[in-house]
């Protein structure tokens, strides 16, 4: 017989700190680059001490941190567009990221191929529009929508030089070059690096203000002791409270068929725990603990999620990294040590088989069986790009097999189903004030477009017209205020409309 096991108190909400929440972005897109898990905090660092020695005033160095936190938020949104490009999209970042090529450069302003101006656009708009629902400022916003232009003008688009580049896209450029070169080159190199790319992608002051104090930075960074300051002496900006759905929101872009993905095995984690007579402080904790489950797939290449089952072992190998790279979230961000920690059992089984640690039994703490339960419901209810959906009687099927092969535990899975059974509808969001509302049909497009499907695939599932699916794409995009798929998925997803 299972028993719900209390904890100490925690709050009763299912929101963290915008810092944490920022933390958690920069974590899933360090995955999403191919990099270490501490690259945009060893870069947010450095960019507050190269606005510092630049003589930008308080205001500004907390601006080029936050940028540096947020700059690669937007990967996950064109990670398949990425994948289409190059293959592999984490190995593919990665190295673009270490060439000492111009990063997304034009040399003699050699046209721009149109993949990589879509990507660039998808990237920058969901950047900028986190910032915006994180609450941060305006200036942080501009700064993320313009993160790939170039002091010259040469950069992606291209339409931004010189001064008219916010100054913090500038700083976190170089911020990001002295961290990743002295890396895997050593600080003379990526100096050398740095001063052929002055008066290019960034101003020259800046890395003139920053070689004399780039040794001193490096071995502070090194140290023992991560430099980054904590929550404690963060802004007020940075203190406020903002929902965490936000984090799994994000994290599940990276796979349009993964659309609500996150939130889904939330709230079933935490409606389990309801059946199961679990406390609130622990239902609270398995919600959190299902949005951000997933959030180590951003380590894993598309290519691997599409392709369908049974996976090589050199694919299933990487996979199995997955709820590991979960599990490190847990050391990186206090606000969600315990959450991470639940969140990385969703891929074990009782009877040792799953990953990464192969547990067994009651190893597995209570909540870690329940998300792992509820991601596997989920995982079978949801379509693959090489299978559909399973229907509810085959995914009951596959449980129960799970239960009398001691995967999963007869009273956990017997709560799980008469969540999942229950058919009670999620409840939507109500519309903000002055918020324009979608049509039915509108509503009915915006879901499969946010799902993946292309305008004839639209056009067949709804029965109408690619012309028509074309006008509900713009009226969507003009009432929700956005100009690519992800950022509709996004913002919809925000307003409880998938």
């Amino acid at each position: 017989m299972l028993c719900a096991r209390h904890s100490d108190p925690m709050p009763e909400d299912t929101t963290i700190t915008v810092f944490d929440a920022a933390r958690a972005l920069a974590f899933i897109g360090d995955l999403s680059m191919g990099q270490p898990i501490d690259h945009s905090l060893r870069t947010a660092w450095l960019a507050g001490m190269i606005s510092r020695e630049a003589g930008c005033n308080a205001p500004q160095v907390e601006v080029a941190r936050h940028v540096a936190l947020l700059r690669w938020s937007g990967c996950t949104a064109n990670a398949q567009e990425f994948a289409d490009f190059l293959e592999d999209d984490v190995l593919g970042r990665r190295a673009l990221l270490a060439s000492p090529q111009p990063r997304l450069h034009r040399p003699h302003r050699a046209p721009i191929p149109g993949p990589v101006v879509a990507m660039a656009h998808i990237h920058c708009e969901i950047a900028g529009d986190i910032a915006g629902m994180l609450g941060l400022s305006p200036d942080v916003e501009a700064a993320l929508r313009a993160i790939f232009e170039a002091y010259d003008g040469s950069g992606i688009p291209g339409v931004l030089r010189g001064k008219d580049v916010p100054l913090a896209t500038y700083v976190v450029a170089l911020a990001s070059d002295l961290e990743i070169f002295s890396r895997l080159y050593g600080l003379d190199e990526a100096l050398a690096l740095a001063r052929g790319r002055a008066n290019s992608l960034y101003p020259e002051f800046l890395v003139e203000a920053s070689s004399p104090h780039a040794r001193e930075w490096m071995k502070l960074l090194d140290s023992p002791v991560a430099p980054w300051t904590g929550v404690a002496d963060q802004p007020a900006s940075m203190l406020r409270r903002v929902g965490l759905e936000l984090v799994g929101d994000v994290s599940d872009l990276k796979l349009p068929w993964m659309t609500g993905y996150s939130r889904r095995v939330a709230k079933l984690a935490r409606d389990c725990g309801t059946q199961l007579g679990m406390n609130e402080p622990l239902r609270q904790r398995m919600y959190k603990a299902g949005l951000i489950h997933g959030i180590g797939r951003a380590a894993v290449p598309n290519a691997i999620w599409n392709a369908p089952e049974p996976l090589p072992a050199s694919s299933m190998e990487r996979l199995r990294l997955v709820p590991y790279w979960t599990s490190r979230a847990a050391g990186q961000i206090d606000g969600l040590a315990a959450e991470a920690e639940i969140a990385s059992f969703a891929f074990e089984r009782r009877d040792g088989s799953g990953y990464f640690r192969g547990r067994s039994g009651m190893s597995m703490p209570l909540e870690g069986q329940i998300v792992a339960a509820a991601e596997q419901w989920v995982s079978h209810r949801t379509r693959r790009p090489w299978r559909p959906e399973l229907t509810e009687a085959q995914s009951l099927a596959r449980m129960h097999e799970d239960v009398e092969a001691g995967r999963f535990d007869q009273e956990v899975v017997t709560a799980l189903l008469a969540c999942a059974l229950s058919g009670t509808p999620a409840k939507p969001a109500a519309p903000a004030p002055g918020d324009p509302s979608l049509s039915q049909r509108e509503l009915e497009v915006l879901r499969c477009i946010s799902r993946g499907d292309n305008t004839k695939q639209v056009a067949r599932a709804l029965s109408i017209s690619p012309s028509t699916v074309r006008t509900h794409v713009e009226r969507v995009f003009r009432k929700l205020g956005c100009s690519t798929r992800a950022a509709a998925t996004l913002k919809a997803s925000a307003k409880g409309l998938l």
